[in-house]
């Protein structure tokens, strides 16, 4: 991912309310019904890529879960969240990089992206993409993205993205992942602006 996409986004968060960027949500329904659906542990290993100040972290805690990770270019989105969550925050890892170059020590149950992949219109950082997904996950391990639809949005926050349908997120992935759900959602926005959403579910393959 190109530099000026790290400074893009510092400079949208270091402005910005967090409940009023296009993407917020009060919470992030579809996303806690398919890692629900996954059957994992309170105890697994959660990283949330590209969380920006998202809500999933409040969710997540909420639902019991204890062991998250959130990634993010921009400090200044981190900071929103933290300053959200207060005292819970330092039961985060927190975590500023690039998700196409990011490694983490310990491999991670469940990998969950909102807002990366249909960001990554170099063929090359989706590439990088997908072997940091298959890097950083354990065996049989499990996968949420949800990008843009096929009819969603052709650009958000004036970037230009991609957009996916089942066919498209596997073939990106490959063999190596198993597709086993997707969901449509029509986000509105806080403008009262429709973002149409695909959510796709997948677990890795053991070999």
């Amino acid at each position: 991912m190109r530099q000026q996409n790290r400074q893009h986004w510092e400079k949208i968060w270091s402005a910005a309310d967090p409940r009023e960027v296009t993407w917020y949500q009060d919470s992030p329904e579809v996303s806690l019904r398919l890692i629900e659906a996954t059957g994992i542990d309170h105890e697994a290993r959660i990283l949330d890529v590209g969380c920006g100040a998202s809500t999933l972290v409040d969710g997540l805690f909420d639902r019991g879960f204890e062991n998250i990770s959130m990634l993010d270019l921009s400090g200044s989105a981190l900071s929103h969240a933290k300053a959200r969550l207060g005292d819970r925050s330092e039961q985060v890892t927190w975590m500023i990089g690039n998700v196409t170059t990011f490694r983490k020590k310990e491999p991670i149950d469940l990998w969950h992206d909102r807002a990366v992949l249909h960001f990554l219109i170099e063929e090359s950082d989706r590439k990088r993409y997908a072997r940091t997904l298959l890097d950083s996950l354990a065996p049989n391990g499990h996968v949420i993205i949800a990008t843009f639809a096929l009819d969603g949005p052709k650009k958000c926050s004036g970037l230009e993205v991609l957009r996916y349908g089942p066919r498209e997120i596997k073939g990106l992935l490959g063999e190596s992942f198993q597709l086993l759900d997707f969901v449509h959602e029509t986000h509105l926005s806080p403008g009262k602006i429709e973002q149409r959403f695909t959510y796709f579910r997948l677990q890795r393959q053991q070999k």
